[in-house]
């Protein structure tokens, strides 16, 4: 696919400095550029790379004053990583691929699949399940008995959807991601063993969910586990049976979030957070990464850092304190025995 400055500017809504005509066919990183492609400033610490770039057009926001010649053609815009993430929805599209059903594809007669679907090598689709209109199910995908695929939804290579969850329209789940298998569901009997708890219940994501690669969300013992709308999922993050992921909250990779735990809207939670199961996190929560979040969060809004976590200014302020535990102790100890040899001395004196 060939692009022009011109027509890329129209759909950015940006300003040419150049040629307009100029073709690209693909976008770069600026540090790599190459003829024929769009690269993008978006930090000042790069800004020498613009210089240097081989890229034949250059996004920029309309602040840039360059101080050097640009070879590139310019596309000045408003927010540079806005019209980025419009590029790349645009090359994205002209690599979907073309509609239709893989000869090898395994479709259960009672499958509805709606038009402009795209089922790939390998892929079963189980009694009862329905796809919308122009989902993208590639190869090795399986789709289990009566789920439930919204329209515009894609579902990337080896993608396990289990029996009776609903997938909401346009989301997107990327390989080896498994959406309703069984929660950490045991019960311990008087003989030491555990018996295993039945899920019956299942996951609804709703519309504009993005799940990354090797991620679980467990089905719900009873009920249903859901991710709300437009939330983000990072890689390998695990979501324990009938938690609930508020809308437009995004979650870092190597997360774990125990059973029944509530997290609101528009949180952000860095990698490697744990927490524990039956909380409630409220609205607009941040959690740095590697925290540990053992008790609810109430107050919208609110940042924590550490393990357990607690407020992140307080953490900020005793982790400086504990980085000088060392040289405290020291001066502590020297202020003991400095005191007990004043002690002695005045105990001397008085026996005089």
């Amino acid at each position: 696919m060939q692009l022009s400055a011109k027509f890329l500017a129209e759909l950015l809504g940006g300003e040419i400095e150049g040629d307009p005509n100029v073709m690209v066919s693909k976008p770069s990183r600026i540090e790599e550029g190459g003829e024929g492609t769009i690269s993008f400033l978006g930090k000042d610490k790069y800004e020498h790379y613009a210089y240097e770039t081989s890229a034949s057009i250059l996004l920029v926001s309309k602040e840039f004053t360059p101080r050097k010649p640009v070879s590139a053609t310019l596309i000045r815009v408003e927010n540079v990583y806005q019209a980025i993430a419009v590029l790349l929805e645009k090359f994205g599209q002209a690599q979907e691929g073309s509609t239709g059903i893989a000869a090898s594809a395994v479709l259960d007669p009672t499958a509805e699949i709606g038009p402009l679907v795209s089922i790939g090598p390998g892929a079963v689709i189980e009694a009862g399940a329905t796809i919308g209109a122009g989902s993208r199910i590639a190869a090795q995908v399986f789709v289990g008995t009566n789920v439930k695929i919204g329209d515009g939804v894609v579902l990337y290579p080896g993608v396990r959807i289990m029996k009776d969850c609903e997938i909401g329209d346009r989301c997107v789940i990327h390989p080896n991601t498994v959406i309703g298998s069984d929660g950490f569901g045991f019960t311990p009997q008087n003989d030491g063993h555990y018996q295993k708890i039945i899920h019956v219940g299942n996951v609804i994501l709703e519309s504009d969910v993005e799940i990354g690669a090797n991620t679980t969300v467990d089905r719900a013992t009873m009920g249903a586990t859901i991710i709300r709308e437009g939330a983000k999922l990072d890689n390998l993050v695990q979501i324990g049976h009938n938690a609930e992921i508020g809308a437009h909250t995004v979650i870092a990779a190597q997360t774990g979030i125990a059973g029944s735990t509530k997290i609101g809207r528009h949180c952000r939670i860095g990698g490697q957070v744990g927490f524990a199961g039956h909380i409630t996190i409220a609205d607009g929560t941040q959690v740095q990464a590697q925290s540990g979040v053992a008790q609810s969060v109430k107050t919208p809004g609110t940042y924590l850092f550490g393990t357990p976590a607690f407020a992140y200014r307080e953490f900020i302020r005793s982790f400086i304190v504990f980085k000088k535990l060392p040289e405290l102790y020291r001066r502590l100890t020297q202020l003991e025995r400095a005191a007990d040899g004043t002690a002695g001395k005045n105990q001397d004196r008085s026996s005089q």
